[in-house]
């Protein structure tokens, strides 16, 4: 898994090659202090937008955390995923105020124009659709949000060009 001490360190996760050495570089940060486990884990996570077997192995060995402890915090926290996700994140929420304005309608043509259901990723990638509870935003409902962007119950035409906005 890992190469010789004078190659490029890579995991594999997923067949895609990845620098052992950004995540070390992470943990540095913080020092390597167990106590970082979940912020080192948020930081892979921004990096790469979900976290393997193999990452979490490694990080558990770096930390000196047990593995079983790393998979606890890695599981119990909605911010991680152990699945590949795309290159975007689009949240339909689902909590009562959007539910009763239209959301189940919006993620079915969320869904639709993407061809996949909640909590799959598009063949290329490019995005992961997910639902939520609630996002906070209830006067607005129903809502969704690319990455960090929220929009207010967007038509079909307009879901349309903001996809077209995401590469």
């Amino acid at each position: 898994m890992v190469a010789s001490a004078d190659a490029k360190r890579i995991l594999v996760q997923e067949n895609e090659p990845f620098l052992v050495d950004r995540i070390d570089l992470i943990i540095d940060h913080y020092d390597g202090k167990r106590s970082a486990l979940i912020q080192v884990l948020l930081d892979v996570q921004k990096d790469r937008k979900w976290l393997s077997e193999e990452t979490l192995r490694h990080i558990s060995a770096r930390l000196e955390v047990p593995l079983p402890q790393v998979y606890q915090v890695a599981t119990f926290y909605k911010a991680f995923s152990l699945t590949r996700r795309g290159r975007h994140l689009i949240t339909v929420c689902m909590g009562t105020a959007c539910h009763v304005r239209g959301s189940p309608m919006l993620l079915d043509r969320v869904s639709q124009k993407l061809g996949i259901r909640a909590g799959r990723t598009t063949g290329d990638d490019r995005f992961t659709l997910l639902t939520v509870n609630c996002m906070g935003c209830c006067a607005l409902g129903p809502v969704l949000a690319i990455d960090e962007a929220n929009y207010s119950n967007p038509s079909a035409s307009d879901f349309n060009k903001i996809l077209g906005q995401y590469e």
